[in-house]
């Protein structure tokens, strides 16, 4: 009888901690479409489209009406619902890993993503009342941080996680993988960075060409040859640049090589160092999918001179590339820990599968 209590009583709890795993994940992806929402607000330059915050054109924000939602109100106040509905729940997110999560360090998780949506509405209320772009590309960048740790939260949630068993032996070249993934992840976030700080310019592309620049491999950013190049732009309706402006595309474009270049270069390690680690290995190989899409995406926001959807196809796949980069360094991170410590009680998980 005790032992059919205690059978029954694990059944519960997994059912309980697979909905709070599926929960998770769900509030990834809507947050994920929050991003792809805000993307789509800038790319099309209608972030004031709203001049009013917290309410839309003095209406209570939930009770605008739908006939209204029109131009570019109909981006701007779907951004600002999609972010109402993430916030709400992360609060559910946040309130159930407090009640049901053993592991302290989880819950403070959630704590600290209830923080974070908090800050992130704030944000994009200041920057519809004070109009700045600085608060707009800060609150991007928040947004993918932000996702990066329910990311992780989903993460640990997971069956997959709480039974992994790599009881490999420690070496340096483990411990370098590690670090090699955590650095691919903190430059993909730089790399995000940068492309909000072009995005929230609101201005024309600095460089029209792709994969040269202004005509060349390196651009000349001379008095003289910006003078020539502003009044072609001039001619064709476009805004004038300056040197820091190219510049700044001509990093985003550099550090896209490098990223491509070390990411494949974690995937041979991946399959070298971890040959049984089946999920890994998928994970780390469609990581160099991913990355050879983004460069393409890229590039075609260049030769589509900046198309809405293109620019937010980027900034979304720019997104899901940061939340893989998260999920193998912790991966990664959780692997090298249990070599080092071991994890009593916990039931072995087939990593061939």
């Amino acid at each position: 009888m005790r032992q059919s209590t205690l059978a029954n009583s694990a059944v519960i709890d997994r059912r309980s901690s697979n909905w709070l795993n599926g929960f998770a994940w769900l509030t990834c992806v809507a947050t994920l479409l929050l991003i792809c929402s805000g993307g789509m607000v800038t790319s099309k330059n209608v972030g004031l489209a709203v001049p009013d915050w917290p309410t839309t054109f003095g209406y209570n924000m939930f009770l605008f009406p739908v006939s209204k939602w029109v131009g570019g109100i109909l981006f701007e106040h779907t951004h600002r619902l999609m972010g109402s509905l993430v916030g709400f729940l992360t609060i559910i997110l946040a309130v159930w890993l407090w009640l049901s999560e053993h592991r302290r360090w989880v819950r403070n998780l959630g704590v600290i993503a209830l923080v974070g949506v908090i800050l992130q509405g704030i944000l994009g209320g200041l920057r519809v009342t004070m109009m700045k772009d600085e608060i707009g590309i800060f609150h991007a960048c928040v947004a993918q941080a932000f996702l990066g740790l329910l990311v992780v939260i989903a993460l640990v949630t997971t069956n997959f996680w709480q039974a992994m068993d790599c009881r490999a032996s420690v070496s340096d070249a483990n411990l370098r993988v590690v670090q090699l993934a955590m650095a691919i992840t903190i430059v993909i976030y730089v790399q995000l960075a940068l492309g909000a700080t072009m995005r929230h310019q609101h201005r024309d592309l600095s460089i029209l060409d792709f994969p040269t620049a202004n005509g060349a491999w390196i651009p000349d950013t001379s008095a003289a040859s910006l003078a020539k190049l502003n009044a072609w732009r001039d001619a064709r309706g476009l805004s004038d640049v300056t040197a820091f402006q190219i510049w700044l595309q001509m990093a985003h474009r550099f550090l896209a090589f490098i990223i491509a270049i070390a990411v494949i270069a974690f995937a041979l390690r991946v399959w070298r160092d971890a040959p049984r680690f089946a999920a890994l290995k998928r994970l780390s190989i469609l990581w160099v999918a991913l990355v050879i899409c983004q460069i393409a995406l890229g590039a075609w926001v260049i030769w589509s001179n900046k198309a809405a959807d293109v620019a937010t196809a980027h900034v979304a796949l720019g997104a899901i590339m940061l939340s893989f980069g998260v999920s193998i360094s912790a991966i990664r991170w959780r692997m090298l820990a249990v070599s080092l410590h071991g994890t009593p009680g916990v039931r072995a998980l087939p990593i061939s599968a």
